[in-house]
């Protein structure tokens, strides 16, 4: 039952951060950044975002150091929006998930069209 709310919880926040990134003026935070998993742990202290950008893995290294520099200010604001006891301590990590499921696009449309 404890892991149906834990990955309730993991949603939620990784909406509000969504929303919380289009908020941002900091010029190393990408327009293009996709949220692609949150893992929040078991007592809710810790939570892991994993961020994609389009434009490959440098400019979500950069988005990362923006968004870790900003993280009290998304970490207060997700504490007042989902009104939680204790909001998680925020880890953002870069990920080419994006850029990797674009190459893979890529390839089977090449395939498909020698065929």
């Amino acid at each position: 039952m404890a892991g149906f709310h834990i990955d309730r919880i993991s949603e939620d926040i990784k909406r509000e951060i969504i929303s919380i990134m289009r908020e941002l003026k900091d010029p190393r935070i990408s327009g293009m950044l996709t949220v692609v998993k949150v893992d929040v742990s078991n007592d809710l202290s810790y939570a892991k975002i994993y961020i994609s950008a389009m434009e490959g893995i440098e400019v979500a290294k950069s988005s990362v150091k923006g968004l870790t520099s900003a993280a009290g200010y998304i970490r207060k604001q997700l504490g007042s929006r989902l009104h939680l006891r204790k909001s998680p301590e925020l880890k953002f990590i870069a990920d080419d998930s994006i850029a990797k499921g674009m190459d893979l696009f890529e390839k089977i449309k090449e395939i498909s069209n020698e065929d």
